[in-house]
């Protein structure tokens, strides 16, 4: 073994040999050999001839950067880094010099190790870029997950080197659940270290590169994580973010769905059409805690069509449920109060003229501006207005549908992206979510403990695909109190069939929260205007799934309690539990529960579908029988009445949950 600091020569080629503990100081030129750094988990290999990273645990690659790496802009142009021209090593830290392809342009690459993980920072000298891109090789690392949600809800890649994810706009101010955190299934992860807009692409056009890009202003910083399963370095990223430090849902929410009114009667939102929405569902005891009507008080005519909010939150409460409100920070030019937010500056700027407000369309095809919660002024006057809701027209909660900063505005003075998402998760959290949570972009608010409902997705089984991807990368990136945005979907699309509407309630019935719109006693047609009825087995079969998830609801509260202690994710993939599986790192269509509940539900057209069953030995809810995994179950038997679900024997919980689902298979 070669002495700290010294040279060795391996292969005819020469590196330096950095082994822990890393002390002192060994400054050493970069040569034609790579540079090698090391702690007893893993090393780093450093390409000299054109700048690479490339990480090694117990001899096997788990990640690598790709071949030109690093790339900057300058003017629009994109150049590249070349030839390592120099290294220092200060104790744990580890300096590079590198040339670039234009000329007295150099850059400074840094890498500081821990035990499991390393900080890797670089920038430039010489001149200032416009943007700096790390690019890794998606193969060298396996599989990869994380990112949150796609911005093209109509699809959710998983794994999401499956796919393609393009996201341009990746930022706190996001309206998709998203955070800077990507992991793999070689137990790596990789956290960007800013608070800045960035460009993601994740296999974008195919070319099988994770291309991650900053503004220049800053140097490009992250720290990588090297352990030995992907539910360690999920937990790494807990350890930094926060865990929640109480679930700001209650038992009543988990356990009973929540009614939004959107994809039951999207533009025909009416006092009248509510209560008749209300009374059919409580009428084929497809029962509820709340009904949320998704439309603004400040709409123009919003008088006209609910004349009596008080009357109609009496007359929901009679029906078993509370009144509920769409609430957002979007301001259209057609709001009663428009002038009045003008007038007093409490929406964001134009960035090009602060004495005007900041306008962009709307997903409507509406000018609209944003309250500007880092106003003091704005933030209470849209406080005051929620408050007078609730203490006035019977509104018992409220759903926060909203992005709390745009992009294209000037922020307050001295306020950044994540301020806006602090001041308005702090305001959110004044007021009852009723089971509809929040959605939250970045690392700012996975401690508050917000249900955390996905994006809206198709009215398909794609649709519903897509959704239970989606639940799975939010909940895996920090967020554990899931549930997908509508069973049955929406975004304007034609009702759902008979079968996905049924099958989606079942999936739901299996995560921790089931949030709901399109009623199956009938919905009208957006697309047509026509009524679209659905037969009595359907409405057997959502209120079985309402069941199902009520009396799984015990068995829920205690993984809630469990996320607040560990910071853990409920709905999880195979692989967190059964690491060792390797099949477990490319099923998209099953999910555990918590540790005992493996959920398989039929998530497409047919009756049967394979389910494959981790390292263990499960009991088959359906029919009872033992099986021992890890197996593939061929063509297993799921026609429209069963939902495939397993129940670890031998995890915490497994009785009280094989109790609830047990029943279900006893009614069928």
């Amino acid at each position: 073994m070669p002495v700290i600091g010294k040279r060795a020569v391996r292969s005819g080629s020469a590196a330096l040999l950095l082994t822990a503990p890393l002390l002192g100081t060994a400054p050493a030129a970069a040569d034609s050999g790579p540079i090698t750094f090391a702690t007893p988990a893993y090393e780093l290999r450093i390409a000299t001839d054109r700048l690479a990273v490339t990480t090694v645990r117990a001899g096997r690659t788990v990640l690598a950067t790709a071949p030109g790496a690093f790339r900057f802009r300058i003017g629009g142009d994109w150049h590249i880094v070349r030839e390592a021209t120099g290294s220092t090593r200060d104790g744990n830290s580890l300096r590079v010099t590198a040339a670039t392809d234009l000329p007295g342009v150099t850059v400074d690459l840094r890498i500081t190790l821990r035990s499991d993980r390393y900080d890797l920072n670089w920038n430039l000298s010489g001149a200032r870029a416009d943007a700096l891109s790390t690019a890794y090789d998606l193969s060298s690392a396996g599989h990869w997950y994380g990112h949150g949600e796609n911005s093209d809800q109509t699809v959710q890649p998983w794994p999401l080197d499956s796919g393609q994810l393009v996201d341009a706009g990746f930022s706190p101010a996001s309206y998709q659940v998203v955070a800077p955190f990507w992991y793999t299934s070689s137990a790596t992860g990789l956290r960007a270290k800013t608070n800045d807009p960035m460009d993601v692409r994740i296999n974008g056009g195919g070319n099988g590169l994770g291309e991650f890009t900053v503004t220049g202003e800053r140097p490009a910083a992250s720290t990588v994580f090297v352990e030995d399963t992907p539910a360690e370095v999920y937990r790494d990223h807990i350890a930094l973010v926060g865990r929640p430090e109480r679930s700001d849902t209650p038992y009543e929410q988990y356990a009973t769905p929540l009614w939004n009114s959107w994809a039951q009667l999207y533009g025909e939102q009416t006092q009248e059409n509510v209560l008749d929405w209300a009374r059919a569902l409580a009428g084929a005891g497809l029962g509820g805690h709340a009904v949320q009507i998704e439309e603004s008080v400040i709409a123009a005519d919003f008088g006209e069509r609910f004349p009596d909010l008080p009357a109609l939150s009496e007359q929901l409460d009679r029906l078993g449920f509370d009144l509920g409100m769409w609430t957002g920070l979007y301001m259209p030019e057609t709001a009663a109060n428009f002038s009045e937010a003008v007038d007093n500056g409490y929406l964001l700027k134009d960035p090009s003229d602060p004495t005007k407000p900041c306008l962009f369309t709307w997903w409507n095809g509406r000018q609209t501006g944003l309250i500007d919660l880092a106003n003091p002024a704005a933030r209470q006057w849209y406080t005051d207005d929620l408050q007078a809701q609730t203490s006035e027209l019977g509104v018992a909660g409220f759903k926060f549908d909203t992005a709390f900063f745009d992009d294209r505005c000037a922020p307050y003075p001295g306020a950044t992206r994540v301020d806006y998402v602090k001041y308005g998760t702090e305001l959110a959290d004044e007021f009852d979510q009723q089971g509809a949570g929040l959605r939250v972009a970045w690392n700012a608010a996975q401690d508050k403990g917000f249900a955390t409902r996905t994006a809206d997705k198709p009215t398909t089984f794609a649709g519903l695909r897509a959704a239970v991807s989606a639940n799975l990368a939010v909940s895996t990136i920090g967020y554990p109190f899931v549930e997908t945005d509508m069973i049955g979907g929406s975004l304007s699309y034609p009702p759902p069939t008979k079968e996905v509407l049924a099958r989606w309630a079942q999936a739901a019935s299996l995560m921790p929260l089931m949030y709901a719109s399109t009623s199956p006693t009938g919905v009208r047609d957006a697309t047509t205007g026509e009524w679209v009825g659905y037969d009595r087995e359907t409405v057997d079969l959502y209120r079985s799934a309402i069941a199902t998830h009520e009396r799984l609801a015990p068995y829920i509260w205690d993984q809630v309690q469990g996320a607040v202690k560990t910071g853990d994710p409920i709905m999880r993939p195979l692989f967190f539990d059964f690491p060792k599986d390797g099949a477990s790192y490319t099923v998209a269509d099953e999910w555990m529960l918590g540790p005992a509940v493996l959920a398989a539900p039929k998530l497409d057209e047919g009756t049967t579908r394979d389910v494959f069953v981790p390292t263990g030995t499960w009991r088959d809810v359906t029919n009872g029988k033992v099986v021992r995994g890890p197996v593939t179950l061929r063509g297993y038997a799921a026609p429209l009445g069963v939902t495939p679900a397993f129940v670890n024997l031998k995890a915490e919980g497994a009785t009280k949950a094989y109790r609830a689902l047990a029943r279900t298979g006893a009614e069928r």
